[in-house]
């Protein structure tokens, strides 16, 4: 009998990275947007153009580590991030485990990161939207620090609507490059070696 070897065509999609933001130019380089900038380091350095418009995002498709990936950026604004994510992994067929997200953490410093397998939201709006669509938290996440709020009494909404110093922009570039690669340790099957590396 001939053995059926399944492959890959060159349009079907293993995984989605997501990078959550907001989309008008007047977010850009604020805090809630650390997602988006990562996507963007990771975009360049893999040559993949994010310039389509699919899905309620901005979208691109690549090779990453030799895996076919949809990276997007939703533009549905924060809070409602799922609706983009889930209409991308209806159409692809792509389980919660496929699906490594990149977001913003207040719990942690400026050029910190944290590597998560799965787990609850953290009190981030576009994971809980995430998690609440799909019915599933069991996607691989990169939490990107932007630093607490100065005071207790400081406003949340608009902390994390604040722009970055040079100096905090700076860190964040530093910590670019190993998100960039736990990417691709996470798309590898490797979450584990990318936790144990980068956290």
């Amino acid at each position: 009998m001939f053995r059926i070897k399944k492959t890959y065509s060159d349009n079907s999609i293993e995984f989605i990275v997501v990078g959550l933001g907001n989309p008008d130019r007047k977010y850009e380089g604020t805090r809630h947007n650390a997602g988006f900038m990562m996507l963007d380091y990771l975009a360049e350095k893999e040559d993949i153009r994010v310039n389509r418009v699919k899905f309620k995002s901005t979208v691109g498709e690549g090779r990453i580590g030799g895996h076919r990936v949809l990276l997007m950026k939703p533009s549905t604004y924060m809070n409602n991030s799922g609706q983009a994510v889930i209409e991308a992994m209806n159409f692809y067929k792509i389980p919660a485990e496929n699906v490594v997200v990149l977001l913003d953490d207040i719990n942690l410093d400026v050029g910190k990161m944290r590597i998560r397998s799965k787990g609850s939201d953290g009190g981030q709006n576009g994971m809980k939207n995430i998690i609440y669509l799909s019915g599933s938290d069991k996607f691989p996440r990169i939490k990107i620090g932007i630093g607490n709020k100065p005071h207790p009494d400081y406003d949340l909404a608009a902390w994390v609507l604040s722009k970055f110093s040079a100096k905090e922009l700076k860190a964040l570039e530093e910590i670019a490059a190993n998100t960039a690669d736990a990417v691709e340790l996470i798309l590898d099957g490797k979450t584990s070696e990318a936790m144990n590396r980068y956290n």
